[in-house]
């Protein structure tokens, strides 16, 4: 009697992979993801289209037969087919502005987070992994800077941008290279804004940290005699990476507010570049007779911050289930 085996084995399934097509699946699926997803994706195609899409130069005031974008009594025009949204007060077509600033808001909003998730993820890290007195005095620096408003410590450092000379050597040393210019553009307005914004991803990557620190597969790779960077590259960091990501998503919304704050208060980003919050700015005296000076980007704000908080809250409900609400 010979017996027969039957081979019932299947074959092996990375699980971490089948986790990641399940986590894409679901992203693709949910209607905040989409919405908000759908929203910055176009925001993006307009910013890189933004010359095909518009007429006028957008520095320059558009020269036609009879007018040069202002009407007889020297006020901006109204809607047209020729300006849709109608022009400024200088005589410049509003909606090729707006589709322009996007650029710039987007430039510095995502250049800003990318900015503050370095510092605020590091800072998390460190203080979280190792505790103590380094704990305690990257907290208490965090705890600082959150007693401050984020706008008025912003409009402190942009202050500093006055076009000054900082000699980083000693006085009686003649070093020109070490020699640096505070000037405003938009390197200097995503740096102010990214120190700025940072604290707030402290708290969430700390305490994070330090429940995962104490986890089995954390204690046995210190145990077989891991080093402290393979720990924290290893295992602690692709762990908070998807809150990582949702607070990114979220903080972007931040830091276009901020740098449109920083604009309406003519200490962001320099003219004649567009931005939105210099438009409104510019805008509010002829709010009367041309409402769209401050309403078109006052909308474009609107609809960037919304999109980037759908897209956020989105993330959170799919990477983060335990954290709804």
């Amino acid at each position: 009697m010979t017996e027969t085996v039957v081979d019932n084995s299947l074959p092996a399934i990375d699980s971490a992979s089948a986790d990641s097509q399940t986590t894409g699946a679901l992203l693709f699926r949910h209607r905040l993801v989409q919405t908000g997803g759908g929203i910055v994706v176009l925001l993006i195609l307009l910013a890189l289209m933004a010359p095909p899409l518009t007429r006028w130069h957008i520095l320059q005031e558009p020269i036609l037969q009879n007018n040069n974008g202002l009407d007889s009594y020297g006020m901006p025009l109204r809607p047209s087919w020729q300006y849709l949204l109608g022009t400024d007060n200088l005589g410049r077509d509003v909606l090729s502005r707006v589709i322009y600033g996007t650029r710039v808001s987007l430039t510095v909003g995502v250049a800003a987070m990318l900015t503050a998730t370095v510092i605020g993820l590091t800072v998390g890290l460190l203080s979280g992994f190792y505790g103590g007195k380094l704990d305690m005095g990257l907290m208490r620096f965090t705890d600082m800077n959150l007693s401050i408003p984020s706008i008025l410590l912003a409009i402190a450092f942009a202050g500093l941008m006055d076009g000054k000379i900082i000699h980083l050597h000693p006085a009686w040393l003649h070093w020109p290279f070490l020699d640096v210019q505070l000037k405003r553009g938009m390197v200097s307005v995503f740096l102010i804004v990214g120190i700025v914004c940072w604290p707030g991803m402290v708290r969430v990557i700390r305490g994070q940290v330090l429940s995962l620190k104490e986890r089995e597969f954390v204690q046995a790779s210190r145990a077989m005699g891991a080093s402290d960077l393979r720990v924290i590259f290893l295992h602690l960091l692709p762990n908070v990476l998807p809150t990582v990501i949702v607070l990114a998503a979220m903080m972007t919304a931040n830091t276009i507010i901020l740098e449109a704050g920083l604009d309406y208060l003519n200490v962001g980003v320099p003219p004649p570049a567009p931005t939105w919050g210099s438009m409104i700015q510019d805008g509010q005296d002829y709010f009367i007779p041309a409402p769209l000076i401050v309403i078109a980007p006052g909308v474009a704000i609107l609809v960037t911050v919304l999109g980037f908080n759908l897209l956020g809250q989105g993330l959170q409900e799919v990477l983060n289930p335990h954290q709804k609400g």
